[in-house]
């Protein structure tokens, strides 16, 4: 009788374990999407900024805007990073096509918004990783017995890790031919 009292004990230790960590990880992936949030209201300013000297790169200015809409339309987390990696395919094309338009990269308004997007990225990052830390974390305790007993009674499943979108580590090509 003891050791089934000891058991339940130990199983609600468990369980809350489980419920702390979970809410761990989805106030992690708040976090990620605040800084989200934080370069999408970067991207306007940027655009316009760039916009009136760049009239030839519709394109990447249609592809960031559908992007966005994307992302504001996603439901699942999957769906939101993928969104997420549709705009920085975008933006990186744009900041390459800044680069190369010495007029533009001598503009204030552009510099401004330059050092805005590039801290904007930075805390990204971070949070990208504050936020697999926590899956791990979570996942770890859902995978590990006893936990993984406790957790499979309960419906607690493994939870993805962010992964940025393949071929997202070569840099964009943009081709400047009229």
């Amino acid at each position: 009788m003891v050791l089934l009292v000891l058991f339940g004990v130990y199983g609600l230790g468990v369980y809350n374990n489980l419920i702390t960590q979970n809410e761990a990880v989805d106030t992690q992936w708040a976090q990620v999407e605040t800084q989200y949030q934080r370069r999408f209201d970067l991207v306007p300013g940027l655009v316009e900024a760039t916009k009136a000297v760049l009239t030839q790169e519709q394109e990447v200015f249609g592809a960031i805007a559908e992007a966005r809409t994307r992302y504001s339309g996603a439901g699942t987390v999957n769906e939101k990073v993928q969104a997420a990696n549709e705009l920085e395919s975008a933006l990186a094309r744009l900041l390459v096509i800044v680069e190369n338009y010495p007029q533009l990269r001598s503009t204030e308004t552009v510099q401004t918004f330059m050092a805005q997007y590039e801290g904007a990225e930075n805390r990204i990052s971070v949070e990208r990783q504050r936020f697999n830390e926590a899956v791990q974390g979570y996942n770890l305790i859902v995978k590990r017995f006893p936990g993984s007993l406790i957790a499979g009674m309960f419906g607690f499943g493994e939870r993805e890790f962010f992964e940025s979108a393949e071929g997202s580590e070569e840099a964009p090509e943009v081709d400047f031919t009229l």
